[in-house]
């Protein structure tokens, strides 16, 4: 990947939703610094998140067009789906994230703070990181089934009601898995290894500084994580063990815990149970349905991500 000049057009690819205030305040601080910056832009806003692909598509036409670069501007959904197109295009790629928990960009560096993160794309480098995907579709930070999908479900539902907070997401953490019985059964293949397992879920994940925040960076089976993806899961648990794993998750001492389970892998293979066709599985927090098998692996290409060239700018997680 060639250096950046400073002069590359930015083609910004923004979910405004409802079209609030704070989308309205994004949008002023972004043409604020772009034009103190004297640095060409192109906002592509949508209203509707089904619109994303297409917009990004337009996106990286014109940024193959006139050498330019492609900024997602939104939560984990809007990264996702931009993400999604720009990977294997050969076009850079920039995000100003407004995610909840900001995995992905802090990860990296890149501040949640859309000034900050706005001046920092003005003077950026490029950074390769790995994509990982699940039936080809691209998940940045974590793809999951089983419980987790349900967990990130209800969570939201509950933040409709009650607003975007912490606390709020782990109230509903509490009260998914209250009530939370079912389990999976399926057959695990990956490095040449099978195992049948029933579980009350599945996460594979790609983050490092996640993984470091549960407490699993030091275990010896997950610490090459920046190489490949690692999957998180166990045997069937009392909803006293949930609550159990839930807390060693908060306390970055998921790793101790005797009932969790985990490893890395470059491909894995989940197939479900006989007589499930499809499950519900998560994707950076956007839920949605598959059919088995559920392939797992690292993406070929590596996503061209912008973080600031000064270490001075870059955000310490």
């Amino acid at each position: 990947m060639p250096e950046l000049t400073g002069n590359e057009p930015f083609f910004m690819v923004m979910n405004t939703g409802s079209g609030s205030q704070k989308a309205q305040d994004i949008q002023d601080t972004i043409a604020r610094v772009m034009q103190e910056s004297n640095r060409r832009y192109e906002l592509m806003a949508v209203d509707d998140g089904a619109e994303l692909i297409p917009t990004a598509k337009k996106a990286v036409a014109l940024a193959r067009e006139q050498g330019g670069i492609v900024v997602a501007v939104g939560g984990d959904g809007t990264l996702n789906a931009v993400s999604q197109v720009v990977l294997g295009s050969g076009v850079p790629f920039g995000i100003l994230p407004q995610g909840t928990f900001n995995y992905f960009g802090r990860a990296y560096g890149i501040s949640q703070e859309t000034e900050i993160a706005a001046r920092c794309l003005v003077d950026a480098r490029i950074q390769p990181v790995n994509v990982g995907l699940l039936n080809d579709k691209v998940f940045l930070v974590n793809a999951s089934l089983g419980l987790y999908p349900q967990l990130l479900e209800d969570r939201e539902a509950y933040k409709q009601r009650f607003g975007r907070s912490r606390l709020v997401a782990l109230w509903s953490a509490l009260a998914t898995l209250f009530r939370a019985h079912r389990q999976l059964k399926v057959q695990i293949d990956h490095e040449g290894k099978r195992e049948v397992l029933r579980t009350p879920t599945i996460v594979v994940d790609n983050n490092a500084l996640q993984l470091k925040h549960m407490g699993l960076d030091r275990k010896p089976e997950v610490k090459h994580s920046n190489s490949h993806l690692v999957a998180i899961t166990s045997k069937p648990l009392s909803t006293l063990n949930l609550y159990g794993i839930l807390l060693r998750g908060l306390l970055s001492r998921l790793g101790e815990d005797e009932h969790v389970i985990s490893f890395g892998f470059n491909t894995m293979t989940v197939r479900l149970g006989a007589g499930r066709k499809r499950t519900k599985v998560a994707m950076d927090g956007e839920i949605s349905y598959m059919r088995s098998p559920l392939i797992f692996k690292v993406a070929e290409h590596q996503l061209p991500l912008l973080v600031a060239r000064d270490p001075e700018l870059r955000e310490i997680a």
